[in-house]
């Protein structure tokens, strides 16, 4: 017997739309705004993605296409730390904001790529930075840091003076910003949890420095308390993360973000730091109150806390509240997220690696939750600019992190390469930014059957977002670790204002890895897209017909309907199929080539681009990065074929045709590798802080690691947009890379590959080595079990150099 339907009903606002006065009453901004349900730009509702960058970490050479291709992704907002550490490390020189640290050439950078800006300025970032990104002198200064103790407001007024300053004029209020400033949101201090009178001295400090914009944001996970009415609350969701123990399975905390829920509460999210920094506060003497009331720009309300320790209230359209219960009668924020996980940093005594079907999975659940902002923490990896600024015990944190790499896993990393997880999320991005508007619409609506508990891994996790005639039904069947099973026999019936759609036209089986976002009675020119069986990407105008696009999910049957009754099969293809709807046309592209798809934002429409490399759009010229000749195709909606794009080589000097030929057959070429020292026994621990293990030291790798000496490095080229690429295939527990007698990167073992920059880290090396450390069998130390059955080794199986350059579309030719 079949299996009955899975269903759900539409549940739709519980209230009229409300405003709050941030953003309307209070720092108006030409763009942006914010109402109760969603955010507005130019007067519509908007979702938007950012994408945490920090500008301190990266070249400033490669700020632009770093910027470029995040917005290829999709992501519309860049964010940012101000490391105050990175920029003042001694008190008796004003801060610094030049070269790689100019806060303000970034920003406008940004604004240059199609990017508006959110600066998380502190003065307390964390950011796996030493002191949380406080200098030595600011931390060992005899105050009550992140109180309102008066000594501790000067430092933090001069701070936010010196930002104000650089950053200032290019705010609300400022001359080269105003109305349309490309700062939309400024975040007070971070992961605050009980200071709420001291986010709003802080937001007066700020404003005092010249410093405003239509958003005020604060962490608000961990049951923060957050003066009402004062910052937009914004959470965050990790699959996994380094800051539990190295033995720890996989955390509940982690587990929640993969199941469709209107809880936005993160308990798990720094809560090791937040242990470790009260205790920290106890042995100080404890907290500090205000010593008077502080003025407000806007209504106060309520001092008591936004979020709960407890389950997260949910009103009758099911979306989370992010108010407490003494705070209802003041203006409700939209669910918005600032830290879902990007990727993942790796800590000493634990090093996960998330994939980007666990990456895209949470951004996947959070959006079918309801999510109205989608903010990735790190979308771009970097290197810190110092020795010495990263978190680690012996500066009171739980955990010992890279001197230099922060990589993290991210959906483009440390060295400019884009990784899966770029094209994973790029497909979600691509949808908001086609249909983003009608799904802030839209609330969220969770099935009548939910899983039973955080460990059920047979009851299908799935949610509808629609406005009751029109809308997107989101699956989201994956999780790491814990295998899921296909689902047989499924179907679906959504009980919609006046209607029922069942769907797809006969059951089907759900494979694990399923991950999206099929179209619910969308309109599409002069058809409606009754249902469909496969994710929507974009929407392509034409001068006849739009086109919808949909990429289909690996091992699921793709069916369209139309409003009219016909039901178009499309047959499974290596190739995308276009099929004939009437009114409208929908292209359907293929699972297996999902990740060589990008939708780009060209002059005049939006592009439909096939490229095995990154593009990328700059002021209004399609670019890509590759090594040789890349071959990029576009689909012409107008014919509805597939045609070549035309790019040659940007800059000077320009290969021949056979050196393009022989790059793109051979990307990269192979490095002599040669053993120079064997390394001695390692000890099984080189100590540990609260039951975790702590980093060798670098005296630790140089006087036990084996040494490898790699090279020679191909020179640098006088090709502007050349960038060399170091690539290291190795294995042990820590290796240092030393470039001329000077360790300049550093990295933990995870059983993936490290890729360096060469432009960064060696421009002009005349010797580089690698010095690896193996590890101890019995280190108490957590990874991939691949990886963990090869750290014993410290090899160096194979180095590379890949040579890219920048290739440009040409134009009017």
């Amino acid at each position: 017997m079949t299996a009955a339907p899975l269903r759900v009903a539409h549940r739709g606002w519980p209230r009229r739309l409300a405003r709050p006065a941030m953003s309307n009453e209070v720092d108006r901004h030409a763009r942006i705004a914010l109402a109760e349900r969603w955010i507005e730009r130019d007067g519509r509702p908007w979702i938007p993605v950012s994408g945490e960058l920090h500008f301190s970490r990266v070249p400033r050479r490669d700020w632009a296409e770093r910027l470029r291709m995040l917005r290829a992704g999709g992501v519309t907002v860049v964010a940012t730390y101000l490391f105050w550490s990175h920029h003042q490390p001694a008190p008796d020189a004003p801060p610094r904001f030049d070269g790689d640290l100019d806060a303000a050439a970034f920003v406008r950078e940004a604004a240059a790529a199609g990017l508006d800006v959110v600066v998380r300025i502190g003065p307390w970032c964390h950011g796996e930075v030493r002191n949380g990104g406080f200098p030595d002198w600011v931390q060992a200064a005899p105050v009550r840091h992140r109180t309102d103790d008066p000594a501790y407001l000067e430092l933090a007024r001069a701070w936010f003076a010196a930002v104000g300053a650089e950053l200032g004029p290019l705010c609300l209020t400022g001359e080269e910003g105003g109305p349309g400033s490309p700062i939309i949101g400024i975040q007070l201090d971070n992961e605050l949890y009980d200071q709420p009178g001291h986010l709003v001295t802080l937001k007066r400090l700020a404003r005092e420095a010249g410093l405003a914009a239509p958003f005020w944001t604060a962490t608000a996970w961990g049951g923060a308390e957050l003066p009402a009415g004062e910052v937009f609350p914004l959470y965050g969701g990790y699959g996994d993360g380094f800051w539990v123990d190295a033995d720890e399975p996989w955390h509940p905390s982690f587990r929640a973000h993969f199941l469709h829920s209107h809880e936005w509460d993160d308990p798990g999210t720094g809560a090791d730091v937040r242990a470790a920094l009260e205790a920290s506060a106890v042995a100080t003497s404890g907290r500090v109150e205000s010593d008077g009331p502080v003025e407000s720009d806007g209504p106060v309300g309520s001092d008591g806390p936004v979020g709960s320790d407890g389950p997260v209230e949910s009103d009758a359209s099911g979306a989370a509240d992010s108010r407490p219960a003494d705070a209802l009668d003041s203006p409700a924020f939209p669910p918005a997220t600032c830290e879902l996980g990007g990727g993942m940093a790796t800590a000493y005594h634990r090093r996960p690696v998330p994939t980007a079907d666990d990456i895209a999975a949470v951004a996947n659940a959070k959006l079918g939750n309801g999510s109205q902002w989608q903010g990735y923490y790190v979308a771009a990896g970097g290197r810190n600019p110092r020795p010495g600024l990263q978190e680690s015990q012996s500066t009171g944190y739980p955990n010992d992190l890279p001197e230099f790499d922060y990589d993290f896993h991210a959906p483009i990393g440390a060295a400019g390469l884009p990784t899966r997880t770029l094209a994973a999320l790029a497909r979600q991005h691509a949808f908001l930014d086609a249909f983003g508007g009608d799904l802030a619409r839209m609330p969220s609506s969770l099935p009548d059957l939910l899983p039973a508990g955080l460990d059920d891994a047979r009851t299908l996790r799935w949610a509808l977002r629609s406005d009751g005639d029109a809308g997107f039904l989101f699956l989201t069947w994956h999780q790491p670790y814990e295998p899921l099973e296909t689902v047989r026999d499924v179907r679906f019936a959504l009980a919609l204002n006046g209607r029922t759609v069942t769907l797809p036209s006969r059951p089907i089986d759900v494979p694990p890895g399923t991950i999206a976002r099929w179209p619910i009675g969308l309109r599409v020119g002069g058809a409606v897209v009754e249902w469909a069986t496969a994710s929507v990407l974009t929407l392509l105008p034409g001068a006849d017909a739009p086109t919808l696009v949909l990429v289909a999910e690996a091992g699921v049957p793709v069916e369209i309907a139309t409003r009219d009754g016909a039901v178009h099969e499309v047959a499974e293809s290596d190739d995308p199929v276009l099929v004939d709807l009437g009114a409208a046309r929908a292209l359907v592209l293929p699972a297996a080539s999902a990740d060589d798809w990008w939708v780009l934002e060209g002059r005049d429409a939006r592009r439909l681009v096939r490229s095995s490399a990154p593009v990328w759009i700059d002021e209004g010229v399609l670019q890509a990065r590759s090594a040789g000749h890349p071959r990029v195709t576009e689909f012409d909606a107008s014919t509805g074929t597939f045609v070549p794009v035309d790019v040659d080589a940007a800059g000077a000097p320009a290969r021949s045709a056979s050196a393009s030929a022989s790059a793109s057959a051979s990307p990269s070429s192979s490095v002599e590798v040669a053993l120079v020292a064997p390394g001695a026994p390692v000890p099984a621990s080189y100590g540990e802080s609260g039951g975790r293990a702590a980093a060798p030291t670098r005296a630790d790798v140089a006087r036990l690691g084996a040494e490898f000496l790699i090279g020679p490095i191909p020179r640098r080229s006088t090709d502007p947009g050349e960038r060399r690429v170091l690539g290291i295939e190795w294995a042990g527990d820590v290796a240092h890379l030393v470039v001329d007698g000077e360790v300049v990167a550093d990295r933990f073992w995870d059983g993936t590959a490290w890729h360096l920059d060469l432009d960064d880290v060696a421009p002009e090396a005349s010797e580089v080595s690698v010095r690896i450390l193996p590890l101890h069998p019995d280190a108490k130390v957590g990874m991939p079990g691949a990886a963990r059955h090869r750290a014993a080794e410290a090899t160096l199986a194979h180095a590379s150099v890949l040579v890219t350059r920048v290739w440009s579309e040409r134009v009017g030719s």
